[in-house]
């Protein structure tokens, strides 16, 4: 007699899943596209985080976190009251003013010890922002 063949299945093996081919592509554009989403565009940035401290009266302190994915040469900066790339020169010579950090209606100032920068309002409210 013949031997018993070694092929034969057994009740207690599992078995792998099959999948279709369309599934696999499913999840293989997914996955790429929850990468691609988390990366910042070349030249953008985006705030992380805020915070606001306002116990002391006439006074509320604020401050700012952003991620920017700045391309060679600059670095991240504040472009109209919004976090920007900005040339890196700017920061490297606290010439803070040249990146124009205020709004339109508003006029910038030097800090004496070039730390920072005031924004003035027509209305005579400043706004004073200082580096890290």
């Amino acid at each position: 007699m013949a031997p018993a063949s070694r092929l034969t299945k057994r009740k207690d093996a599992r078995t792998w899943p099959r999948m279709s081919s369309t599934f696999c592509a499913v999840i293989l554009l997914t996955s790429f596209l929850i990468i691609y989403c988390g990366q910042l565009a070349a030249g953008t940035c985006e705030i992380v985080m805020l915070n606001r401290d306002s116990s002391q009266p006439r006074r509320t302190i604020a401050r700012q976190t952003a991620r920017c994915a700045c391309k060679k040469g600059q670095i991240a900066g504040t472009t109209r009251a919004m976090p920007a790339c900005v040339d890196a020169r700017i920061v490297r010579t606290k010439q803070w003013c040249e990146m124009d950090p205020c709004l339109e209606d508003e006029g910038c100032d030097l800090l004496v010890n070039k730390s920072g920068w005031t924004c003035t309002q027509p209305g005579g409210r400043i706004k004073t922002t200082t580096a890290l």
